[in-house]
């Protein structure tokens, strides 16, 4: 058998752990590692236009198969890049390994052309990162890295000079058991025994669900039915939690709607199920409080809590809802369900009059529309900011639909890369972005990766020409817009240009038609929608003192808008209310 080089040993490694891609561009400190990827079956190097999109692609990668994926940068600004994307996976819990290529070894620490300190750079966004310097050190520290991004969510980082590379490898390596999945975690019997009392104490209980309830909708609304309890939810757990939930009060926070921040409010006992919602000037102060966690660091970070347990939300509640008493009054479920029945009534309503007709057209339209048209197996990526907005209120899970974001990190222009990592997963699964005009154009390079790659990725374009989100900030916090309007070009007829199919839609009547041209077409297309700047009005109730950065606070915010679907679902769920 031939000698290997240090490359060859590690990506045998990756290959050994599930990784069946690694996202990058090529550099010569990385050249090892490509090659070796070359000449090695069962993965595959995926070129990019620029290393942040190869770890956004790498992170999407992970959240939707559970699996540890990878990107790589070359030496100094190459792995530099990845920053962005890094941090993105990293809050997301998304298990990744980064492979950072460095300069040569001899000339660390002499100011070298290009030189950087990766094992300094990525220590923020990872869960482990170090340098490797030797040979003998490669297969324990790259086994280290990747049982911290799998068995911790989130980010691995390996620094590799290119010469340590290209080195021969130990000869007879160390085989080494890799971990590849996360186990579940039960709470112990005390933590049990305080939830069981708290609960049975409280006459009206709420539960707010994150991304933590993935897998636990059955139990989530068993322990529902049990207690007689809405059920609200943050925008990462909206895919998890949403669908078939007659118990559905809507979301919290800058985007939220219905009565979700009610029922979190006027309940006696609130239960954080598997969320770490960032913005607690939306959760109340002044009612008990249970936060349950996978993460023990999130427990309490954001509220005082009156119980913390560590533990899965599935497990938590397979153990505890056997052991509480059913309630049977349902007065404060049905009141909520009213309240979110009631507040979308109100909010759709300057958005059902002539939509179809308006021009420029509301975005709330395209959402809805899209939404309809989807795939009920689809993936949607989200751009940050209003996009975030018609996902959160249009978007219809049903329990195979995926929606990915940033929406732990906030990052513009992620929309586009998660898409790639999504549509190379599995080519004939339809992968759908909603993209803002500002972010697109941000990474709009990689729209060359869909046609290099033959992706069909289908880009669909709010083009409002403006960063909206960030004017709606400016206008709430008592500010002219400045810097927030965009100067763009025909972004379809640039799709075209580029290879792909293009089209321009700028009339409501036209939009079915393009969409459905879009879904037909084989390989990656752009729907550039010009959407009306002014789609937002702001709430009536609103004052400076309710500002705080991104987060506004200190009270329900609706931002009028219209909410698709959910609306009838909720007039479903208020037609299903006991009568007298």
């Amino acid at each position: 058998m031939a000698e290997q080089n240090v490359a060859e040993q590690f990506v045998d490694l990756l290959v050994r752990a599930g990784v069946q891609r690694l996202y990058g561009v090529v550099g010569d400190s990385l050249n090892p590692v490509v090659d070796a990827i070359r000449r090695t079956r069962g993965i595959d190097w995926v070129q990019v236009r620029h290393e942040e999109t190869a770890a956004f692609a790498a992170g999407a990668e992970a959240q939707l198969t559970g699996r540890l994926a990878a990107c790589a940068g070359s030496c100094g600004p190459g792995n530099l890049h990845l920053i962005n994307g890094l941090y993105d996976a990293h809050r997301s819990m998304a298990p990744v390994l980064a492979l950072a290529s460095h300069i040569p070894s001899g000339e660390i620490g002499l100011g070298f052309f290009q030189e950087t300190h990766p094992d300094r750079l990525f220590q923020e966004c990872s869960h482990y990162c170090e340098l490797i310097s030797s040979p003998q050190q490669m297969p324990r520290v790259l086994q280290t890295a990747i049982q911290h991004a799998v068995g911790r969510g989130g980010v691995g980082v390996v620094a590799l000079p290119g010469d340590v590379a290209s080195l021969p490898a130990p000869e007879k390596p160390t085989e080494h058991a890799l971990v590849t999945a996360r186990p579940t975690v039960r709470p112990g019997d005390a933590e049990i025994d305080a939830l069981v009392r708290l609960v049975d104490d409280a006459d009206k209980v709420t539960l707010f669900c994150g991304s933590g309830t993935k897998g636990a909708h059955a139990e989530v609304m068993r322990f529902a039915e049990r207690v007689k309890a809405p059920v609200g939810h943050a925008l990462r757990g909206k895919e998890w939690i949403q669908y078939d939930n007659p118990y559905d009060v809507g979301m919290s926070g800058l985007l939220g709607y219905g009565a979700a921040y009610e029922a979190t409010h006027e309940c006696d006992l609130l239960m954080l199920l598997g969320t770490d919602f960032p913005y607690n000037a939306f959760l109340p102060d002044d009612v008990k409080i249970v936060q349950v966690d996978i993460r023990p660091e999130h427990l309490g970070r954001r509220s005082k809590l009156d119980l913390a347990v560590w533990g899965d939300v599935r497990e938590t509640l397979r153990c505890l809802t056997p052991r509480v008493r059913a309630k049977k009054s349902r007065k404060f479920l049905d009141r909520m369900l009213k309240k979110h029945a009631d507040a979308l009534e109100g909010v759709v309503k300057a958005y059902t009059r002539k939509v179809d007709k308006h021009v420029p057209i509301h975005p709330e339209y395209v959402a809805s529309v899209l939404d309809e048209m989807a795939d009920d197996d689809a993936v949607f990526t989200v751009d940050t900011g209003m996009c975030n907005v018609w996902a959160a209120r249009y978007l219809t899970p049903n329990g195979r639909r995926r929606i990915i974001g940033s929406f732990s990190h906030g990052s513009m222009a992620n929309a586009l890369p998660q898409a790639i990592g999504a549509q190379l997963i599995d080519r004939r699964r339809q992968v759908v972005t909603l993209s803002g005009d500002g972010g697109f154009s941000m990474l709009m390079g990689d729209f060359l990766s869909l046609v290099q790659h033959d992706l069909p990725v289908k880009v669909i374009l709010f083009n409002n020409s403006s960063l909206g989100m960030v004017e709606l900030e400016m206008m709430v916090a008592g500010l002219p817009s400045y810097g927030t309007d965009n100067h763009n070009p025909d972004f379809a007829a640039i799709a075209r240009a580029a290879g792909a199919y293009g089209v321009r839609v700028e009339k409501p009547k036209h939009l079915a038609g393009a969409l459905k041209g879009a879904f037909a077409h084989k390989g990656p297309a752009l729907v550039d929608v010009v959407t009306d700047p002014n789609a937002l009005s702001m709430p009536p109730k609103i004052s400076a003192d309710m500002v705080t950065g991104f987060a506004l606070s200190a009270g329900k915010i609706v931002l009028d808008g219209g909410v698709g679907r959910m609306l009838q679902m909720a007039r479903s769920n208020l037609r299903n209310l006991p009568r007298p």
